[in-house]
């Protein structure tokens, strides 16, 4: 069914490093509560709920079916939920509603950095034989990538630093971003890359809320149309990628449609300064794309929601008018392993 698919409201955490006197519950249920009020939605209104986070930063085993309770136990609700960011989940959320099983979709994630060693943790989701046996974290991993653009000079240090001087001076006026402004660019934490390089670790949330055709009409002014979405993964083995380019973000963004026409803004979802060089030469951005105005994730990087705020931050945008098309990057794994690309736009004004 050719349904078309808009995201109408968009929700998130005002993003800290640590969030210890809050359960996961508690961190979310505000931006529940936020993401419903937009729309004037209730949770009985919701035909599908689906969210996205990590057992491992909760150090429990199904720990989603906690956050649960911040959705409410009653009226009974069509749930799922995807190990991943929660981009993915929205992605799961645009497939239901395509089908014409649904018409509207809660989609929510989150993540607590704050209470672990994230270097550590994410070493698990390493090839468990031949890599994560040797406990490489997740900075070692792109200074790796950083150091291979370097040497194909593709980049270098002063460039790097550029690049996050710009994304923290865009989060000046993110009321919700972990860092803003000026942010001292540090020493080397493993070279090349430096402190500024790196996403500040910290905790939040997200929520968006979809809902197909007249519906989305119906519950905003200005729905930021879903025009094409598409996710694909690299070769498991590091070894075997070529780490200064990322072809499965640009056959996403083919099957999405970004080359189409121009956009105008781009959220990428790029922890590390050294990963917007390899993205912006994938998806073909020039120098009049406005790249993360959020700040990105340089400036919060809440694992398992950074990626759905790219989406939501892009969406948002379309909402209040200060975009007509816009591209959404999500990314999960070591090095840019695997990514979604989402193509947003508003109706002609």
């Amino acid at each position: 069914m050719n349904r078309e698919i808009a995201v109408v409201a968009f929700a998130q955490t005002d993003h800290r490093r640590t969030s210890e006197e809050l359960s996961e519950v508690e961190l979310l249920m505000p931006v529940l509560h936020d993401v419903l009020a937009r729309t004037g939605l209730r949770t009985a209104d919701l035909d599908f709920v689906c969210s996205g986070s990590s057992d491992y930063l909760a150090g429990r085993a199904f720990s989603f079916t906690l956050a649960l309770d911040g959705v409410g136990a009653w009226p009974p609700i069509s749930e799922s939920h995807v190990e991943m960011d929660g981009a993915w989940a929205l992605y799961e959320a645009w497939t239901k509603l395509r089908t014409g099983d649904a018409d509207t979709a809660l989609v929510y994630a989150y993540g607590k950095s704050s209470p672990g060693s994230l270097r550590d943790v994410l070493t698990r989701q390493l090839d468990p034989y031949y890599v994560a046996p040797l406990w490489p974290d997740s900075i070692a991993l792109a200074a790796l990538q950083a150091q291979a653009l370097i040497d194909a000079g593709d980049t270098d240090e002063p460039a790097l630093a550029a690049v996050a001087a710009r994304n923290r001076e865009n989060a000046a006026a993110n009321p919700h971003a972990q860092l803003r402004g000026p942010v001292p660019h540090g020493d080397h934490v493993v070279r090349p890359l430096r402190r500024g390089d790196c996403p500040p670790v910290g905790d939040g949330a997200a929520a968006v809320i979809l809902a197909a055709g007249e519906r989305a009409r119906a519950l905003t002014e200005r729905p930021a149309w879903i025009r094409g979405i598409d996710h694909r993964v690299e070769a498991h083995g590091l070894g075997v990628r070529d780490l200064t380019d990322s072809p499965s973000t640009r056959i996403a963004a083919e099957r999405a449609g970004v080359f189409e026409r121009p956009v105008d803004t781009a959220e990428l979802h790029a922890p590390f300064t050294s990963q917007e060089i390899v993205l912006r030469k994938a998806l073909r951005l020039g120098d009049g794309v406005r790249v993360n105005p959020s700040g990105g994730a340089l400036a919060a990087h809440p694992v398992m929601a950074a990626g759905l705020i790219r989406i939501g931050e892009a969406a948002a945008r379309i909402h209040r008018g200060a975009s007509d098309r816009a591209l959404a990057h999500a990314t999960s794994g070591p090095c840019l392993q695997q990514n979604l690309v989402v193509v947003l736009e508003g109706d002609p004004r």
